[in-house]
């Protein structure tokens, strides 16, 4: 990072007071102590913002449409959803597309304007935050910053940030490890994913976790490359920050970074010390993870893993049961098979989730179709990418060599299993599922700014006959739900509509298999 230049305060500080003095206007409580406090904020905002892009300048582009994105995202939907969202629902009237937003705000206005001490958001009677870290971090905003009116904007100020602060450490380490034509398609994808810009403009953990997880990357890359010991703060500055806000993602990145350094490392090998490390914070973790997770029911037994092995059980049950619950045509469907295949059905229905063509036909109000569209458009654009993560071969870089093959292979297990466990954990829900997936979206954004360059650079048939597929089963399902909501043409029995996109997939798969073979001849 770079220090603030004096030739950023000439745009840094009439910006943050024009700015301030607009959220100002549409938040309650006195003008004044309003406009001090947003435009505080986005003062820090832009100073950060700033120092992360350095020398770079046209990363700066890129963050600050990142960091637009967000903030008028988040603004936008906190005043059209009480106009119009639905009718009647206590969480939209407010202004909130999350649940869980909503009512972390909550206890975080009532913490903050009561006479408790902060920490307090860590006890058991603030269960709205499974962890209590962002909900101190709320908390402190709301008692310092505006203690006189509940400006819930100011939230939505920091979490655009956050979201908006991780691009240029993502870029700089993938630039690093991999070449500018990788680190330009990834953060793009980063910084443009509706899911990650919807996120981005909420009280969630997940733009901080994407943050820390981009610090810990950067980090990580750098030390490796330089040795310097100001990458290791940057590293710990992120596993510190998932500590506090989601122990369960410091362990999972702690094994991700491990496998890295397994693969990057000559012959294989693992360094002692780097072992003995991870294995400390994995352990302080894994005890913060289990005690998070015990305060919110009786999990005991058999310590910390049995805690969290209690905890992942019983959440799946629970989430199959869900399923079946909120879809009659779910609970004709597990009527009808076997008892083995229920949770495969749901991992695969997780993994299609937000389900692009309902989106495209089930009527809803019109803020809720164009949410809907983007985020399942975004995700049903990254299947393709991902699918062919383990396949594509980028030839540019520094790490076209076995040990890069390695880290992307290591990579591409670790998405994908944790694309098929928040598909078991999620189950079908069109928001928490996708919002699980996303926490990882750091490393899914390696990987497909990876498949972009290598198809930019092979012109690789197989890219777009897997967008083919992918148009098959889209369209299949469209006319099942054309005809569920609209009475529109046949509608087909649902073992038919697989076996036809198997078909369908069997014959692009087995003509593209025949084109590749007829073309080496």
């Amino acid at each position: 990072m770079k220090p603030f230049q004096r030739r950023d305060l000439a745009w840094g500080v009439p910006l943050s007071l024009a700015l301030g003095a607009a959220l100002s206007a549409l938040q309650p409580g006195d003008w004044l102590a309003g406009f001090f406090a947003f435009s505080f904020l986005f003062l820090l905002s832009f100073f950060l913002l700033a120092s992360a892009v350095g020398q770079t300048g046209s990363l700066s582009y890129l963050v600050a449409i990142a960091f637009v994105l967000r903030l008028a995202g988040g603004v936008t939907t906190r005043l059209a959803l009480p106009i119009y969202g639905h009718a009647g629902d206590e969480e939209q009237g407010a202004g909130f597309t999350y649940t869980d937003a909503y009512r972390r705000d909550s206890q975080a206005w009532e913490l903050a304007s009561s006479d408790r001490p902060i920490m307090d958001a860590f006890n058991s009677r603030f269960a709205s935050d499974q962890y209590g870290g962002l909900l101190a971090f709320c908390a402190f905003l709301y008692r310092y910053l505006s203690p006189d009116a509940h400006r819930t904007l100011l939230l939505v100020l920091m979490s655009a940030l956050m979201g908006a602060l991780g691009v240029p450490f993502l870029w700089k380490a993938v630039n690093m490890q991999w070449g500018e034509m990788v680190a330009s398609a990834a953060t793009w994808i980063f910084a443009l994913y509706p899911e990650s810009v919807l996120l981005g403009g909420v009280p969630m953990r997940e733009p901080y976790l994407l943050a820390f997880s981009a610090f810990c990357l950067w980090g990580f890359v750098s030390w490796n490359h330089s040795r310097g010991k100001r990458s290791l703060t940057w590293l710990a500055l992120g596993i510190l920050g998932m500590l506090l806000v989601s122990p369960s993602i410091a362990l999972v990145t702690l094994v991700i970074l491990g496998g890295w350094m397994y693969f990057s490392s000559d012959r294989g090998r693992f360094p002692w010390w780097g072992a003995v490390i991870l294995g400390v914070v994995f352990v302080a973790g894994l005890f913060l993870l289990s005690a998070a997770l015990d305060r919110q029911g009786n999990l005991g037994g058999g310590g910390p893993l049995g805690v969290i092995q209690n905890f992942i059980r019983e959440s799946l049950k629970w989430n199959a049961y869900k399923i079946e619950e909120g879809s009659g045509w779910v609970q004709k469907l597990f009527d009808e098979m076997p008892d083995w295949m229920e949770l495969p059905f749901v991992m695969i229905y997780g993994v299609l989730q937000p389900v692009l063509p309902a989106i495209l036909v089930a009527p809803t109000e019109i803020i809720w179709k164009v949410i809907g569209i983007l985020r399942a458009a975004g995700w049903y654009a990254m299947l393709p990418a991902l699918t062919l993560a383990i396949w594509a071969e980028s030839g540019t870089g520094a790490e076209s060599n076995r040990a890069g093959r390695g880290i992307r292979l290591w990579l591409s297990l670790i998405v994908w299993g944790w694309v098929l466990f928040t598909a078991l954990r999620g189950g079908g829900d069109q928001w928490d599922n996708p919002r699980y997936r996303l926490i990882l979206f750091v490393w899914q954004a390696i990987l497909a700014g990876h498949v972009w360059v290598w198809w930019r650079e092979t012109r690789n048939a197989w890219f777009p006959r897997v967008v083919a597929m992918e148009i098959v089963l889209v369209a299949v399902f469209a006319q099942w739900y054309l005809n569920r909501y609209l009475h529109f043409g046949v509608q087909l029995p649902f073992a038919w509509m697989v076996t036809l996109i198997l078909v369908a997939w069997a014959l692009i798969a087995g003509w593209g298999v025949w084109r590749d073979r007829a073309y080496r001849v």
